[in-house]
């Protein structure tokens, strides 16, 4: 439960507490207070185990308390790994947009049709993989149980949206997801804001 935070001190992470160095939270291993936190811990994951009814060969309980079915078959969910993945720049002949295609491969899901990959932008700056964050790009990032959620650096710069111009498609013979986009050229930008400062 020992966790050494950016500032140079030690937290418990069972306790909660903080300790200014590693004899400090030695020593308040030996307390009271950690100690029924182990027992508390302890009688946790003796619960559970008898709730699944697996016996002792459960794995440790999370240390949030979160109720609910959503959150219990989250915390049992196995990720097992990330998913095969292609990525094509292509120019668009008549308009010159710059396009981006990912093609992602999900070959082990075990039911596509009840399964759909999602996607979603994330900015720089809600990201905590990359610091500082770097306000030139942005994050496309695809999720589909039961692989890990992978992102990809791109551009931060505007999303044509229009007819045909960002397009998904779940093929579930294949088990393949296809994100297809288009940038807005600086002229089309131009004539988008002008657009929404008109309308």
């Amino acid at each position: 439960y020992l966790m050494r935070n950016p500032l140079g001190s030690y937290e418990c992470k069972l306790c909660l507490t903080l300790h200014t160095n590693e004899a400090n939270y030695l020593a308040h291993t030996q307390g009271k207070k950690h100690q029924a936190g182990l027992a508390k811990r302890a009688a946790m994951e003796k619960k559970r185990a008898a709730l699944e009814g697996k016996g002792a060969a459960a794995g440790p309980m999370p240390l949030t308390g979160s109720s609910g079915a959503a959150a219990k078959d989250q915390a049992l969910r196995v990720r097992i790994g990330r998913p095969g993945y292609e990525v094509t720049k292509s120019r668009d002949p008549t308009t010159k947009q710059r396009c981006l295609t990912f093609y992602l491969h999900y070959p082990e899901v075990d039911d596509p049709a009840s399964v759909q990959p999602r996607h979603r932008f994330m900015s720089a700056y809600e990201q905590r993989v990359e610091s500082p964050p770097d306000g030139r790009y942005q994050y496309l990032l695809v999720a589909c149980d039961p692989y890990e959620t992978v992102a990809f650096k791109v551009p931060a710069e505007p999303i044509d949206r229009g007819e045909g111009r960002f397009v998904t498609n779940w093929d579930r013979e294949e088990k393949r997801f296809t994100l297809t986009f288009y940038y807005l050229n600086p002229k089309d930008e131009g004539e988008a804001v002008d657009a929404m400062e008109i309308g």
